[in-house]
This record gives C-alpha cells, sequence and structure tokens, in this order.
C-alpha cells in the first residue's frame, strides 16, 4: 500500500478540483487516487489550502479547493486516513477563518455547511480542538458573518454527548460561551442556533436568556422582529416559557420605553404580531402572557398592555385577556384607595401604590395612543376594553380619591380610550357608536350613564365626524319610551350639541318627545318634559354662546352634514308650547319639572320671562281670584280618585317659579352689585325688552295679595274644606295635601321678604323683619294643625303620587335622591338672612326675658321665649334640608347656583346660635317648673344646630371647601368672642389648611366639648366628637397625635356615666392615634376594662383608678366600642396579607421586574403587617380574661376565629413551596407567634370552659337553647382555625429547625367537657340533673347515633319524649323544662366529644 502511494504520482490542488469535477459527474462508483489515500500526502494538501488564502481572491479559491477535497473525502469517508484528512483540513480551515484569512461571504457558509455533514468522521479529540479555536475568536466576532463558525456547535455538541463524559465537556464550553462578551452579532447567532444545541439545565438556560435580553440593548432596531420570533420559536419548544416571555415584556416595556420614536413603535407592532402569531401555534405562551401580568402587577407596562390586547384577539384568549387586564386595573385603583385609607401603612408605601396606579394608567393610555403604529389589528380589542372600563362603576369615595391625586379613575380612563380611539382610527368609529347604542339599551341605568357621559364627550368635541353617525343615534331615540327616565333624560341631553349642527336629529328628537308625552307611564313623562325643557334651552344657548363658530373646527364636513336648524320665528319656545301646554295637565311631579325648567331658560334668556308668563297666567288664574273672599283656591288643587287624595297641581311651586323670574327679571333690569345677590351667581347683560309686561304686572300683583291674604285669613278658609260627601279619613287625607302646598306658598312668601329684607333701607327692615316673624308663626301653627311637614321627603312623595301612575320598574341608582328629594323654596341667601334675624332675635328677647324675670313678668317672658323657640326651630329645620338636599342636585344643573349658592355663608351665623343657646342666662327660682320644658327646647336647638354644622363641614371636606369654611368660623369666635390664636404654635404654621384645622379643634371644638359635658349636654357632646373625628383624620400624624393624647388625657381626667358620651370619648381617644398608638391606647383601655370586668380568679373594681370613665355602667360599651375597631384592624388584615401573598409569589418565582427593590418593599410591608397584629393580639389578650356577657362573648369568639385565620394564613406563606430556598422565620414573626401562644391560645381554651360552665348553671334561662345552637358553629370553628394555624406552625418549624411551638401548649379539655368543681349546697341538684342527662343522652344514642339533629328535636319538645312525659307531673313542667335542657346540652357535648376527639 505504501509503495502503491509513493508510485502514485502527487495530484496539485488544481489536479484535485479536476478530479471532484469529474467525480461528481460519473455515476459509477470508482475509488479514489492512492495519493489521497496516503498519510504522506496530507501535508501537501493542506498547504495548497494555505497558498490560496495567499491569492488575490481567497473566497473563490478556498471555497473551491476545499469543497472538491471535501467531496472526495465524501466518496471514501470511513476511511481511518481520509478521516485524518478530514480533520486536519477542518482544523486548518478553522484556524485560517478564525485568523481573517478567509473572507466571511456566501463561499464561505457552503464550505461550513459541507464541513459540518461529515463531522461524524472526525474524532471526538479533535473536535474538541476545534471547539477550543472556535470560541477563541469569539472577540472577533461582531456581526453575523463572523459567527458563521458556530454552525458548527449543534453537530459537534451532539456528538460530544454521544461520547463518553461528553456531557460534562458541553457544558464547559456553554459555560465558556456564557461567560465571553456578547457583540450583536454573537448574541443573534446564538438565538439562533441554540435550539439544535440541544438540552441544558434550567440555571443554564435562565443564563442564557439573561444573556441575551441584557445584550438586546445593542441590537439594531430592525433586527429585533426576527430576534422575538426566534425567542418565541424557542420558548414554543419549552425553553423557559415564562422567562422568554417575560424577558420580551420587560425589555420592550421598560427598557425600549424611553425611546419613543416611530420606528420603535413600528418595531413593536411587528413584534406584537409575531407574538400573536406565536400564541396561535401555542396557545401556552398565552396562558404564560397572563399569568405574567396576574402575578405581579409590577410587570404592567404599556407592551404588556399591547400584548395582552393582541393576544385578546385570538377567539380563545377573548375573555380571558380581558378579565386580566380589567382585574388588574381594578387591584391598583382598589389597592391605591385601601392604602390610602389606611392608617397603619407608611407614607412610603402609599406612595408605591399611588405610583402603582400612575403606571397602570400610563401604560394604558400609552398603549392606546401608539395603536396606529402597525398595529391596527388591536384596535377591536381597545374598543372592547373601553367599554367594559365604562362598565364598571366605580365608588363615590374611590373618584373622590382619585380627583384629589390627579389620577383619572376608571371611567374616566374608559372614556380617554375610547375618544382617543375614535379621533384617530376611522374604521373604529362606527363600531364605538354601535356599542354605545347596544351599551345603554342593555345595561343597568348606573351603568349606562357612563355611555351617556361619553356620548356627550364625543358629541361635543367631534361634531363633524358624529354628523355621520346620526342614523345610528336617531335609533337610540327610538328608545326613548322604554328607557330608565333618568337615562332617557340624559341621552337627549348629551345630544344637545350635536343638534345644533343637524335639522334631522332636532325634529327627530321633537318626534319622540311628542310620542313619549302621551305615554302612560310617569317616568317616560318627566323625560319628556325634561327633554323639551332641554331643547329650547340648548336653543337659546347657542344665540347666546354663538356655537355657529364651530364650522370653522378643523374637522369640516361635507355641506350636506354642515345643515344648521333655522327655527321658525318665535324659536322652539313657540313651536313646542302644545307640548308645554299638555304639560299643565299632567301629574303634579310633571308640572313641577316644567316649573323649574321654565326658570333654567329664564337663567339662560332673561328675555324669555314675557313669553313664559303670557304661557302660565291662564293657568295661574285657575287657582285665583281677585274678587272672591278666599283668593286662593288650595282646594282645586287636590283630585280625589280611587279613594284616595293627592295633589294635582302643586301650586307652591308654581308661585315659586314666578318668584324666581320676577326676581331674576328685576335683576336684568337694575344689575344690582354682586354682593347683593351671592347666592345666584350670575351675570346678565341682556336687558329686557323696553315696556311694562302685562303678565309680568298680573304676577306681580296677584303674589302681593296672596301675601297680604295669608297674613290675615284662617286656616279654614284658606283650605276651603267643605262637608263633601267622602269619608273622614278621606277628609283628613285632603287636608293634609291642602296644608303641604299652603305650607310651601309661605315658604314662597318667606324666601320674597327674606330677599327685600336683604335690599330694604333702615326704616323698612323693621317692618319687613315683624312680617317674617308672623309668616314663621304661621308656618309652625300650621304644621301643628295639619300634622304634615314639607322636611319630610316620605310624606311628600305619598301626596305627590298619582292615583293611577305606575312607577318606574328600574330603581335610580345613578342618584337615588334626585326623583324624591324637592329642591327647597328658600336660597342660601335668604335662610343666611333668617339666621342673622334670628340671632337678633334672640338676644333680644333673652335681654327682654331677664328683664322681666326680675319684674316678675312671668306670662310675657314664657310668651316670649315659646315664640322665639317656634322662630329657631323652624330656622334650623329649614337650614338641615337644605345642607342635606345640597349634595343631591347635580354641579351642571343651573338651579344649584341660584338657590343653593355658596353654602358656607351658613357657618358663621350657625356658630354664633351655638354660641348663643349655650350661654342660655339662668331662670330664676321661681322658674323650677318651666325649667325642664325650657332646657329640652335649648337642648334640642343646639343639637340640631351642631347636626347642621357637622353635615356643613362634611360637604364643605367632600368639595375641598373646608379650609375657608374653617376659617370664617375663626374668624367670627376670634371678633366676637375674644378668643386668642396668636400665642399658638399651630397658628404659625406656613399650610394654611393645617393652620385652619389645628386651630378650629384646639380653640372651638375642645372647650365646646368640655362646656357642654358640664352642662350635661349628651347628645351635643357626642356630635361634637364626631366632627373632631372627622376633621383630626385630615390632620398630619404630629397633630393628629396631640389631640389623640388630649383625648386620651380627658378619659383620664373626667368621670362620665353617659354611655353615649364615653363611647364617643373613646373612640375620639383611639381614631385620632395614628398608628401603632391607637391600639396602645385600646391595649390599656382593655387592661382598665379587665379590672373593673373582673376575671374568674379576681375582684373587679367599681370604677377604674386610671380611666375614671371606666365603671360598670359604661363598661359594656366601651368594650363594644374597642371591639368593633379591633374588628376593622382585623379586616385590614385581610387585604394585607393578600398583599403579602403577592410579593412571596414574586420572590419565589424570580420575577425580575425590579426585583431587589421589590422584595425590600416586601419585606417592610410584611415586618408592619406582624407589628400590627402584635399590637391587636395584645388588645384582644385582655378580652380574653374578662367575665363577658352574651353578645360580647360571641362578638369577641367571631373575632379571634377571624384572626387566627389569618394568621394561618400568614404562617403558610412563610412555607416556601417545593423547588425554593427555605427562608428563615423573621424574628417579628417568631415574636408574633410566641406572643399569640401565651397571652391568647392557652387562655382561649379557659375561656370557652368557662362559658360552657356558665350555660349548664343557667340551663333553665330561656333563649339558652337557641344561644348553644348558635355556638356549635362558632365554637367549632374556631377550633378549627387555632389547629390550622399550629398545624402551619408546626409544618414551619420542621423545614426551618426553629421550635415555634415552644411556648404552646395542648389544652387538655378540647372537647370542652362541663368540669364536676361544684359547691357543696349544689351537688345534690346538680348531680340530679347531671343523671338524667346522661339517662337521655344513652336513651338517644340507643336509638340512633347518626341522628343528632332529630334527637335534639325530641328533647326540645315534651311530647316527643315519652319517657319523660310519663315520668314528669302536670306540677312539675319548670322540672321537666330544667331536665330537657339538660338533656340537650349532654348530647351537645357527646356530638363534640366524636367531633373533637378527646383531649390531647
Amino acid at each position: 500500500m505504501t509503495t502503491a502511494a509513493a508510485a502514485s504520482p502527487p495530484l496539485t490542488d488544481t489536479d484535485i478540483i479536476r478530479l471532484a469535477a469529474q467525480k461528481n459527474h460519473q455515476t459509477d462508483v470508482v475509488s479514489l487516487p492512492e495519493y489521497l489515500l496516503s498519510l504522506q500526502s496530507h501535508e501537501t494538501l493542506i498547504s495548497f489550502l494555505h497558498s490560496r488564502a495567499s491569492s488575490q481572491s481567497p473566497s473563490q479559491a478556498i471555497s473551491e479547493y476545499t469543497c472538491s477535497l471535501l467531496s472526495l473525502i465524501s466518496l471514501s469517508h470511513h476511511t481511518s486516513s481520509l478521516s485524518s484528512l478530514l480533520s486536519s483540513l477542518l482544523s486548518a480551515y478553522t484556524h485560517l477563518f478564525t485568523s481573517l484569512k478567509i473572507p466571511r461571504d456566501s463561499n464561505s457558509v457552503k464550505t461550513i455547511r459541507f464541513f459540518n455533514t461529515l463531522l461524524s468522521d472526525v474524532p471526538v479529540n479533535e473536535i474538541k480542538i476545534i471547539l477550543d479555536l472556535i470560541l477563541s475568536d469569539m472577540k472577533q466576532v461582531v456581526n453575523l458573518d463572523d459567527a458563521q463558525m458556530l454552525d458548527l456547535l449543534p453537530k459537534c455538541f451532539d456528538l460530544l454527548r454521544e461520547s463518553e463524559k461528553g456531557g460534562d465537556y458541553v457544558n464547559l464550553v456553554f459555560d465558556r460561551l456564557l461567560d465571553c462578551d456578547w457583540s450583536k452579532g454573537l448574541l443573534l447567532k446564538l438565538v439562533s442556533i441554540v435550539r439544535e444545541l440541544g438540552f441544558f439545565d434550567k440555571r443554564r438556560c435562565s443564563e442564557f436568556l439573561m444573556k441575551v435580553f441584557e445584550g438586546m440593548k445593542i441590537v439594531d432596531l430592525q433586527d429585533l422582529p426576527t430576534l422575538v420570533y426566534q425567542l418565541l420559536v424557542l420558548a414554543s419548544r419549552g425553553f423557559n416559557k415564562r422567562e422568554v416571555v417575560e424577558g420580551i415584556v420587560v425589555f420592550f416595556g421598560s427598557k425600549m420605553g424611553s425611546k419613543v420614536t416611530s420606528i420603535v413603535r413600528q418595531v413593536e407592532g411587528t413584534v406584537l404580531l409575531h407574538v400573536n402569531f406565536a400564541v396561535k401555534q401555542d396557545p401556552s405562551l398565552g396562558q404564560e402572557v397572563m399569568g405574567l401580568v396576574k402575578l405581579d402587577l409590577r410587570a404592567f407596562n404599556h407592551f404588556a398592555v399591547a400584548v395582552l390586547l393582541s393576544v385578546a384577539r385570538i377567539r380563545k384568549f377573548s375573555e380571558s385577556a380581558m378579565g386580566i387586564l380589567k382585574t388588574a386595573l381594578l387591584t391598583a385603583y382598589r389597592d391605591y384607595k385601601f392604602s390610602k385609607d389606611c392608617m397603619w401603612l407608611p407614607n412610603d408605601s402609599k406612595d408605591e401604590f399611588l405610583q402603582s396606579v400612575k403606571v397602570v394608567e400610563k401604560a394604558v393610555l400609552r398603549a392606546v395612543n401608539e395603536s396606529n403604529y402597525g398595529r391596527e389589528h388591536v384596535v377591536p380589542s381597545i374598543v372592547q376594553f373601553g367599554f367594559i372600563l365604562l362598565e364598571s362603576v366605580e365608588e363615590r369615595s374611590l373618584k373622590e380619591h382619585c380627583q384629589s391625586n390627579g389620577l383619572l379613575g376608571i371611567e374616566k380612563l374608559g372614556n380617554q380610550i375610547l375618544k382617543t380611539l375614535f379621533e384617530v382610527h376611522d374604521m373604529a368609529r362606527s363600531e364605538i357608536v354601535e356599542q354605545c347604542k347596544f351599551r345603554v339599551l342593555s345595561l343597568k341605568p348606573e351603568q349606562s350613564m357612563s355611555v351617556i357621559r361619553l356620548i356627550g364627550n364625543l358629541v361635543q368635541n367631534y361634531p363633524y365626524p358624529m354628523l355621520e353617525h346620526v342614523s345610528r343615534l336617531k335609533e337610540l331615540l327610538d328608545y326613548f319610551t322604554f328607557m330608565h327616565g333618568k337615562v332617557a333624560t340624559y341621552l337627549v341631553t348629551a345630544l344637545l350639541p350635536l343638534i345644533n349642527f343637524s335639522r334631522d336629529l332636532q325634529d327627530y328628537t321633537i318626534l319622540v318627545v311628542r310620542k313619549a308625552m302621551f305615554r302612560r307611564e310617569d317616568a317616560v313623562r318627566h323625560a319628556a318634559t325634561n327633554a323639551i325643557i332641554d331643547l329650547i334651552m340648548a336653543e337659546k344657548q347657542s344665540k347666546t354662546d354663538g356655537s355657529l363658530s364651530l364650522q370653522d373646527s378643523s374637522s369640516q364636513a361635507s355641506c350636506s352634514q354642515q345643515e344648521i336648524p333655522c327655527s321658525t320665528h318665535g324659536g322652539l319656545f313657540q313651536e313646542l308650547s302644545a307640548l308645554l301646554q299638555r304639560c299643565l295637565y299632567q301629574q303634579a311631579k310633571v308640572k313641577e319639572v316644567m316649573y323649574q325648567g321654565l326658570v333654567k331658560l329664564v337663567l339662560v334668556d332673561p328675555s324669555a320671562g314675557g313669553p313664559i308668563f303670557d304661557f302660565l297666567l291662564p293657568h295661574f288664574l285657575r287657582f285665583f281670584r281677585e274678587d272672591s273672599d278666599v283668593q286662593l283656591g288650595v282646594n282645586l288643587c287636590i283630585k280625589i280618585e280611587n279613594g284616595r287624595a293627592f295633589i294635582d297641581e302643586p301650586l307652591d311651586c308654581l308661585l315659586y317659579c314666578v318668584s324666581l323670574i320676577l326676581v331674576l327679571q328685576s335683576h336684568g333690569k337694575s344689575h344690582p352689585s354682586d354682593s347683593a345677590w351671592t347666592c345666584f351667581g350670575f351675570s346678565l347683560s341682556q336687558d329686557n325688552e323696553e315696556g311694562k309686561n302685562s303678565s309680568a304686572e298680573s304676577f306681580s300683583t296677584a303674589l302681593l295679595k296672596i301675601r297680604k291674604f295669608l297674613r290675615n285669613a284662617k286656616f279654614e278658609d284658606i283650605l276651603g274644606l267643605a262637608q263633601e260627601e267622602v269619608s273622614t279619613s278621606l277628609a283628613e287625607e285632603k287636608r293634609k295635601c291642602c296644608s303641604l302646598i299652603l305650607l310651601g306658598i309661605i315658604e314662597v312668601v318667606l324666601n320674597t321678604i327674606a330677599n327685600e329684607l336683604e335690599k330694604a333701607a333702615d326704616a323698612a327692615k323693621g317692618a319687613l323683619e315683624k312680617e317674617l316673624i308672623e309668616y314663621i308663626v304661621l308656618h309652625d301653627a300650621l304644621e301643628k294643625d295639619s300634622g304634615v311637614s314639607r322636611q319630610s321627603n316620605a310624606r311628600r312623595v305619598n301626596v305627590r303620587a298619582s292615583a293611577h301612575g305606575t312607577p318606574a320598574t328600574i330603581p335610580d341608582s345613578c342618584n337615588s335622591n334626585i326623583t324624591q328629594e324637592r329642591i327647597p323654596f328658600l336660597a342660601t341667601s335668604s335662610i343666611f338672612k333668617l339666621l342673622q334675624t334670628v340671632l337678633q332675635l334672640y338676644r333680644t328677647e333673652c335681654s327682654n326675658s331677664t328683664a322681666a324675670s326680675q319684674k316678675h313678668n312671668q306670662s310675657s317672658s314664657a310668651e316670649t321665649l315659646k315664640r322665639c323657640s317656634k322662630i329657631i326651630s323652624f330656622v334650623l329645620e329649614t337650614t338641615f334640608h337644605q345642607i342635606k338636599s345640597s349634595p343631591v342636585v347635580g354641579k351642571e344643573d343651573p338651579l344649584k347656583t341660584l338657590i343653593y349658592g355658596d353654602m358656607k355663608v351658613l357657618g358663621p351665623p350657625l356658630l354664633k346660635l351655638i354660641f348663643l343657646l349655650k350661654s342660655r342666662p339662668k331662670s330664676t327660682t321661681d322658674q323650677k317648673r318651666k325649667e325642664s320644658k325650657v332646657r329640652k327646647d335649648v337642648e334640642e336647638h343646639l343639637c340640631l344646630a351642631l347636626i347642621c354644622l357637622r353635615d356643613l363641614i362634611t360637604i364643605s371636606l367632600q368639595n375641598s371647601q373646608l379650609t375657608g369654611l374653617l376659617e370664617d368660623l375663626l374668624s367670627v369666635s376670634k371678633l366676637e368672642y375674644a378668643l386668642d390664636y396668636e400665642s399658638d404654635e399651630s397658628s404659625r404654621l406656613d399650610d394654611l389648611n393645617v393652620r385652619s384645622k389645628e386651630l378650629f379643634i384646639e380653640k372651638l371644638l375642645k372647650p365646646l366639648i368640655s362646656e357642654l359635658l358640664l352642662l350635661s349636654f349628651f347628645r351635643e357632646v357626642e356630635i361634637l366628637c364626631d366632627i373632631t373625628v372627622m376633621i383630626g383624620n385630615e390632620l398630619p400624624c404630629k397633630w393628629k397625635n396631640s389631640h389623640g393624647t388630649w383625648a386620651e388625657g380627658f378619659c383620664k381626667n373626667n368621670s362620665i356615666m353617659n354611655a353615649n358620651v364615653v363611647k364617643s370619648v373613646v373612640k375620639l381617644a383611639i381614631c385620632l392615634s395614628s398608628p401603632p398608638n391607637d391600639l396602645f391606647v385600646a391595649q390599656s383601655l382593655a387592661q382598665e376594662l379587665l379590672k373593673v370586668t373582673g376575671s374568674g380568679s379576681s375582684d373587679s373594681l367599681e370604677v377604674s383608678e386610671l380611666y375614671p370613665l371606666i365603671n360598670h355602667s359604661t363598661s359594656t360599651t366601651i368594650l363594644s366600642c374597642i371591639l368593633q375597631l379591633t374588628e376593622e384592624v382585623v379586616s385590614d388584615m385581610d387585604w394585607a396579607i393578600k398583599k403579602v401573598k403577592t410579593f412571596s409569589l414574586v420572590t419565589q418565582k424570580s420575577i425580575h421586574v425590579n426585583h431587589n427593590e421589590d422584595h425590600l418593599s416586601g419585606l417592610g410591608f410584611e415586618e408592619n403587617l406582624y407589628s400590627r397584629t402584635e399590637a391587636l393580639v395584645k388588645v384582644l389578650s385582655s378580652f380574653v380574661l374578662m367575665s363577658l356577657k352574651d353578645p360580647q362573648a360571641e362578638h369577641f369568639l367571631r373575632l379571634a376565629t377571624r384572626l387566627y385565620k389569618h394568621l394561618a394564613q400568614m404562617s403558610k406563606l412563610r412555607i416556601a413551596p417545593k423547588g425554593c430556598k427555605q427562608l428563615l422565620p423573621s424574628l417579628e414573626f417568631q415574636r408574633l407567634v410566641e406572643l399569640t401562644c401565651k397571652q391568647l391560645t392557652v387562655p382561649l381554651y379557659n375561656f370557652v370552659a368557662e362559658m360552657q360552665r356558665g350555660q349548664l348553671e343557667n340551663a333553665s334561662s330561656k333563649g339558652i337553647l337557641n344561644k348553644i345552637k348558635r355556638e356549635n358553629k362558632c365554637i367549632p370553628d374556631l377550633i378549627f382555625q387555632i389547629e390550622d394555624y399550629e398545624k402551619y406552625l408546626i409544618q414551619l418549624s420542621k423545614v426551618s429547625k426553629i421550635n415555634l411551638l415552644r411556648h404552646a401548649k395542648r389544652s387538655t379539655s378540647r372537647d370542652f367537657k362541663i368540669l364536676d368543681t361544684v359547691g357543696e349546697g349544689d351537688a345534690s341538684n346538680n348531680e340530679a340533673i347531671d343523671n338524667k342527662a346522661a339517662e337521655a343522652g344513652d336513651n338517644s344514642s340507643e336509638d340512633s347515633k347518626d341522628d343528632d339533629e332529630n334527637a335534639s328535636e325530641r328533647v326540645l319538645s315534651p311530647m316527643a319524649d315519652d319517657s319523660l312525659g310519663a315520668a314528669d307531673s302536670e306540677s312539675d313542667g319548670q322540672n321537666v323544662h330544667e331536665n330537657e335542657n339538660a338533656a340537650f346540652i349532654a348530647k351537645r357535648l357527646k356530638r363534640s366529644n366524636q367531633q373533637f376527639g378527646p383531649g390531647l
């Protein structure tokens, strides 16, 4: 063989290329030249490769020669010599490639692929050398062409794994790859081939992905979609799916978040398409996407939102993806609301929850704003998501929190999403309008209101695009008569701006309203009446505001779309007057709606007053006769139908409407100063037409005559009730209806007089004030005579109802009080004037009363005070009604400003009246008989005045006007009562909000509480405590704690016997102490309660030495108060544990979104929870030692059950799941466990045993059986929760090697059997009872062991147990009852033994 090889002529590189070409064309199997098979030829053949690398075009030369030589080797590759030649050739080629002597092009790719097909013939040792050469070149890899040699890695790894211990070497090679620096070319290449490299352990896969996502920031933007697609393919094959999805979401959501360019958005759009396609191919990827956001809200970013919206386009994931998005948003808002209200959370945690909500809102809005950059496929999902948010009705408190911190809130966010889509995407407009129509018709009223507000926003901001969808809006209007009343009203209001641009829509709306006026349902007619008024107002407002200028809008429509209604001469008021005329013959509520609407018309257009008067005058003359003795036909306003009397004409509302229009017209003419009309809050610039209006004059004259007539007429004449053929009850009902109307008319007159009094000269004020007082006295007398009051809503609704009218079938959940709450007839400015008059009168009457008492003129003094008391009662009740009804009327209602105005002006006169009432002159000894009556009146007035002040402060707090109100109140007290504010530290505060609240509590509320307590005004002290808590909770911790310290000192220095006052003071001390001080105060109070209530082993005190207000008469109230407050703490724990669970899951599953910061934040949150729970356990440890009565004992047991349930959850969360590292329990947790075991768990068993011992002693008392039945559920549930808690402690002790139960003592009486420790005197009786109980238990067990319920029923009934019935006689009935109770208890104990087992 060697000789033959030597004889064979050597081959040149050209010969090899020619020979390879010949062999490729030959189909027959031929032998290779002996020269190639010779080992001596290898060096020469390799030298040809080096010589060609030095040529001018090395790429083609090297590729041609190498491929030719490889093709010859492949013909007989199993030959050992050729295998050696292949190894040498591959090594030489690799060396040249890494030395940059071989160009990186398509020729090199072809050559490397050829090598890859023959790698199986290369020895393993040579493969290792090749891999070393390839890895040594990693620093020179810049782009993909530089990484061509890495195509050999998959085949090399497979060959190495097949060899002995080759897997370890593969892992070493892979680790070297992970340790080197990756260029963008190397990264792209490794991602493309890693799925072919075979299986690696989870740690190496995680490190590889971490390296990839860290290096993605240097990858060119155009390469990112391809890279992501390869990663998704890799994930679909099981390569760490969760980490791949997480890395993609985090990279594009966080690391790429700062690069907001059009190119980046287009790249993200392409990536979304890849994700969508990958999820369609592998649904498990969709589950990973949703699981990532569901697990941790901190993974929520704009790209995660976009991914979920894209996945939602897949039918399988549509509902779940939308649910995840909705849940994430609602969770963020609810967590923020809870953290805002939670007192024990530190400010840092509250700020984190606030930032979380802001991040969520920004993420959603950014995903929507970028929806037009290559991601139009998600637009339908965005539309669906926007409406889902609109349907999620949010709580009012959440709206207030969002508004105070600059957040949008759920509804506004959904509104903004759909508005953005409507503006950007033309294709989405039809779908949005169609969805609006569908949801208004199908949703509940409270949900559809948000959709109507969306329609209103679209109409207001995009009128011309909305004109293209008028046909759909007309279809929606077709259902006007089938909608809920408020929904129909608000729908027309929302469409009003569009009606100004479309005469067709206006005519169609009028047609719909005409049809609605003929419906039988009251709610439909109410809505139609409101719609008529709104249409007329819209027309007048458009003329005033010049809405035609909107034609210059940037979004111009076609000429056919820009039609502007050309109303007939006189406008819509004249055109719709027939419909308004029909309203005059409808039910009273419809007329009230119309009268209020007419006032709104005059507010918009004062010149409309004349036509309105002309319209109302004929109707008014039906009830007013100038030539009659009884000018006012109140009895004509009542209608009797179906044996029932009801109000058919609200004459008081008509007169109120007329009086307001007259005032508005006079205001338009004279233009008085703004200060004279502070309650109206508007400025009219349009003068009335010249000349006098005959209708206006007629109304003005009529009002004056009515005013004079009411002063002189008698009730019987005014009411005009004749002896008709009706029953007595019906006559009384009719009388009440007439009285109710007359009371309203008197209030209208009072409002008119108050307005005149405000503008009157000094000479005329006396007569007006006298007239004012006369009408108040008349009002009071009429109320007493008829037994009705306009301040009672319920009565008003009953008598206003129609006999055959059908109420709305759907309750108005949007604003439940609007349909029942009537707008008061006295404006805020009038009430303010009444309060001033009352103050002046009260001062005068008090001084006159003192002088009369000194002159022994008792009758005149008593009469004066009695009249003054009536006036004060009326004014305070009116003020209370005004304050209560103010939040009901919407801010957008024009009557809101006209009638209510600035409510805080009522604060100063209320405070003055409170000071006057509490400083009432002392009665002489001759007045002792009337002292109780006078004190009762003063107490009622003072209580009502304080309630009005409290409600006024509440409204001001909701409207962010509290500081102004408190400043006004402080200025009053400073000027009139010489209170010094300047010497206090709080007066030097820079923050006006804090300073006003602090001074108000310190200088006004605290002295008032002390003073009224000395005067024994207990109800008033309760109200003042409520005000103090409400304002104190708005203060920073420093100032809030100071008031809590004062309240605690107040408890220590005062002995109060009134239970309600004690409850308010204790609540004040606890609520105004910031955590953890609140539970420290509660713990101190509970310890003193223990001394007073006593325990089974100690005597009780009569009065606590530390807190004198704790005594036997108040202990039960204080105990209930503390239990109620601790129950709120336990409720807070429920939410907190859920958040701890989230932190634990994130930590255990190694979510990489701000992992370190989140871990530290979670630990801090967890420590706060443990410390809070520890303080709660200390509070409850005193209760478990007390001898509690039945209601408090059951409350305590239920509270302890909930606490142990939470403790079990906390212990369970400390146990690491399988595969996760077990952490040692923190010192805070260990201290909590020790404290719970020592001070709560062990005494609880004794507590339950004492309870059951007491039940046995009171077995003959009534209700004991029902109580035992209740405890059959309560006590076993408590024991189950305790054992569940201890079970997790045992598991945690095993895995952490820390004995957490070293302080726990297992009870020996877990079956709660009754102990036999009884007194000698009762031994025989108890023994007899026990014997009978045991006998009854044995008998029942013989009958059936499984039918315990039936057995207990037989014991309960004397007739059911024949043995008991035969043994006892009728004279021993009481003994029978006692024996039955004993038998029932015995059976219960037996069931307990069977259920819980013997003691441990």
